[in-house]
């Protein structure tokens, strides 16, 4: 929807943390400082796969150091990602274990005076472990008589058993299949195999933990949830919620790896409850590395289509590895095939996903949840379908796609709702035109080392995980906003803003709703005693969800002001009206026609509390009923170099459908993060494996993991960004999220590109300059 129509809305303003932020004054986790505080370091496992068969702990004990090891903590199964309902949440974690499962697990940790000392105390104990063979591939790992990683997990409190490593299954079909392949013309069926990409956010996982007399513990963590983080302290420790507080502090960015609570805070917490005072644990890059990583994937997809472009049924296998534990796999599974199923219609269709246990780092949520992954898959393949039947991609794709009253599965299966805002035709129209699609390059019209090509990739991701009807997604927040005597607003959010300005966008929502100026909205900085529960900053909800929550106390709120103005003024508060002064700065309440009735907010408060009528607040929480998708396309040009296989991105175009845009110059800096990100998945990010060290093959070494600088990429000149004329009805204003969609269709898009200027396809990411050269070689049979 135009912006125009708004005051804050759409408008470009200054950000309320950003002084904070460019000058190096904000706190996160790791600048805590706190009286009496000891310095923690992790024992590690150097193996894959092993038995602990001996540890001594007597060498660090003599250097003064607090020790804890595995046998001294709970030994309590549970899995940290508390995102879904206890029917689909599998738990196969420890705090730390005697049987570690990957090169990094956690066995004992130690507190000293300072982290040399620490550091000093960590060598000195001593560990005899019994090697256990390990594996590496997923596929491998199913095949009978491979050693099993666990042999029970645990579901709603019931131990089941784990065959052939596989952690959890889905199968899912509707319609007849076989009868849809052979209604089809052309069917077209491959194999994609995805790489495990690492985070690389900001900042490493830090907390720093302080003991309570009364028993409690108070926390400062990186974290995407302040509250589920004090629900499995809950979970683990049995110490009440009430005495467990956790402090919002800014997080140096996640991209998802911080939704499940990070293995560094249990362990800090069983430290400072042994020694008694506050702990203080950071991890390093290289622990970082080897601590969480994203899915990879594996997808046999098969698609049919009839001569005038109608799909007629499709076909998915996954296979997911997921590393050594659970960060939630079955709802992933969920994901994969409601992602896949909710790009395109298919009348016919079955998937069957399988998560499987490796002895590698667990997987966890990278900006997308699977959704990148499968997209790159099925875009790949619509390109190859189309030119089996004939027909231009892009035609193919509007004849297609899932758009305005059609069913949505969003997050899997029990997350079904029908989409009710959709510009995704204006998308690929738009972006078209200004790309000039139709007169790209063709592959065997060039020659010569450099080759042209022009790629195509739409997407979407869902905008919370909200549905009509319950599901196994917990997803709800809640908010609080009080007015203040002076005429500005409190806004407290257990909601984590992640970097991207969700919580600036709440202000606006505020501002816009209360007719008051921007700057009289004050974000507050809480913790879990002072704020409503807030299930975790994911699934590109924080406007959408979040921003849902506080319109709804700013409407709660602005009933009340109203009815304070309609006692003042001798009006119907149903009759006032609001009005932003901004030479007075204050919102102001007036009965229309009548001459001199107004009131500042200001005015309204003070008389409030002179007349003993109370506070002027509102506190609430809100579950959205629907979770609709954003949309997104991008239309790339890269130049392919034949001699030395390097990939140069040229020129991109890309729209996006996210409803009523909140904050322009933050939502256009989504689209250039998603394509750096994507980018990077395409032709840069893996992290493979020693398997005769088992460990990583960069040894955790950020030198050693590449990801694109601003001289990988092109010029900001190079990349226009346009945004849609939608407007989502259920979102705040008409809004809806960015966050993940600004990624999931770049890989698409970049290797139909490198086919465009190829003419080779590529079916395994990332497509490296090795991969590229050793494919020519091949098709020139050298």
């Amino acid at each position: 929807m135009n912006s125009s129509s708004y005051r804050v809305l759409g408008r470009r303003t200054v950000r309320k943390d950003g002084v904070a932020k460019v000058t190096g004054r904000e706190t996160y986790a790791s600048d805590v400082s706190l009286p009496n505080v000891l310095h923690a370091r992790v024992l590690k496992s150097p193996l894959p796969h092993a038995r602990v068969l001996s540890i001594d702990a007597s060498g660090a004990e003599a250097l003064g150091a607090t020790v804890v090891t595995f046998d001294e903590v709970p030994s309590v199964r549970f899995c940290p990602r508390l995102v879904s309902t206890p029917e689909t949440t599998y738990k196969d974690w420890r705090v730390m274990t005697g049987k570690p499962l990957y090169v990094g697990e956690a066995i004992a940790a130690v507190a000293a005076e300072t982290e040399e000392e620490a550091q000093k105390a960590l060598e000195a104990i001593d560990v005899e472990y019994e090697p256990m063979k390990a594996s590496f591939d997923a596929l491998e790992s199913m095949e009978p008589g491979e050693p099993l990683l666990h042999e029970t997990i645990l579901l709603k409190n019931e131990l089941h058993q784990v065959e052939n490593n596989i952690a959890c299954r889905l199968d899912i079909s509707e319609g007849d299949v076989e009868a849809g392949f052979g209604e089809a013309d052309a069917v077209v069926e491959r194999e994609y195999r995805t790489s495990r990409r690492y985070h690389d956010q900001l900042e490493t996982k830090s907390v720093v933990v302080r003991p309570e007399p009364d028993g409690g513990v108070s926390l400062w963590s990186t974290t995407q949830s302040i509250h589920n983080t004090r629900l499995l302290l809950h979970e683990i420790f049995g110490i009440p919620m009430g005495r467990i507080r956790v402090h919002k502090v800014a997080i140096g960015g996640s991209f998802g790896s911080s939704i499940q609570v990070n293995t560094v805070v249990p362990i800090a917490v069983a430290l400072a409850l042994k020694a008694g005072r506050p702990v203080r644990l950071s991890q390093t890059r290289e622990e970082d590395m080897h601590d969480h990583c994203s899915y990879q994937m594996i997808f046999r997809l098969k698609l049919g289509a009839k001569k005038d472009g109608t799909l007629t049924a499709g076909r998915l296998e996954a296979i997911l590895d997921i590393g050594a534990h659970q960060v939630q796999a079955y709802p992933l599974l969920g994901c994969v095939v409601g992602w896949w199923v909710s790009l395109y219609k298919l009348p016919h269709k079955e998937y069957s996903g399988r998560a499987v246990y490796t002895n590698k780092v667990p997987s966890c949520a990278l900006r997308g949840y699977g959704n990148p992954q499968i997209t790159w898959a099925v875009e790949s393949l619509m390109d190859e379908l189309a030119e089996a039947i004939g027909m231009d991609p892009l035609d193919l794709r509007l004849r297609n796609y899932i758009g305005e009253g059609d069913l949505f599965w969003g997050q899997g299966p029990t997350v079904k709702s029908i989409i009710q805002s959709c510009g995704v035709e204006e998308i690929l129209t738009r972006g078209a035109e200004m790309v000039g699609w139709y007169d790209r390059p063709r592959p065997e019209g060039q020659t010569g080392r450099f080759r042209r090509g022009v790629g195509l990739g739409r997407g979407f991701h869902t905008s919370s995980a909200g549905a009509p009807v319950p599901g196994t997604i917990v997803d709800f927040g809640g908010a609080t906003l009080k007015l203040n005597t002076d005429g500005t607003l409190d806004y407290v959010s257990a909601m984590m803003d992640v970097g991207g300005g969700s919580l600036e966008a709440h202000a606006k929502i505020i501002a816009e709703e209360l007719s008051v100026p921007l700057e009289s909205v004050n974000i507050v900085r809480a913790d879990t005693s002072t704020t409503l529960y807030d299930v975790c900053t994911h699934a590109s909800r924080g406007i959408y969800s979040g921003g849902g929550a506080a319109l709804k106390v700013a409407r709660q709120l602005k009933e009340r002001i109203s009815e304070y103005a309609g006692r003042i003024l001798d009006a119907y508060p149903h009759a006032v009206k609001f009005r932003c002064d901004l030479e007075r700065g204050q919102g102001v309440v007036y009965a229309e026609g009548i001459e001199g009735k107004e009131l500042t907010l200001e005015e309204i408060a003070s008389a409030a509390r002179h007349k003993n009528w109370g506070t002027a607040a509102s506190m609430d929480s809100y579950r959205q009923p629907s979770c609709p998708p954003h949309f997104t396309g991008y239309f790339v040009e890269v130049e392919v170099d034949t001699w030395t296989g390097r990939v140069r991105p040229l020129r991109v175009v890309a729209g996006a459908d996210i409803g009523t845009v909140i904050n322009p110059d933050l939502a256009a800096g989504q689209i250039h993060g998603g394509l750096a990100m994507g980018w990077s998945m395409a032709t840069f990010e893996d992290t493979p494996y020693d398997e005769s060290s088992g460990d990583l093959m960069s040894m955790g070494l950020i030198s050693d993991y590449k990801i694109p600088t601003s001289q990988d990429l092109l010029s900001l000149d190079d990349f226009t960004v346009f945004f849609t004329d939608t407007y989502e009805p259920t979102g705040p204003f008409g809004a809806k999220g960015i966050g993940e969609g600004a990624l999931n269709p770049v890989a698409g898009a970049v290797a139909n590109a490198i086919q465009n200027a190829l003419g080779i396809r590529f079916y395994e990411l990332p497509i490296t300059p090795g991969r590229i050269l050793e494919a020519l070689m091949e098709r020139e049979g050298k």
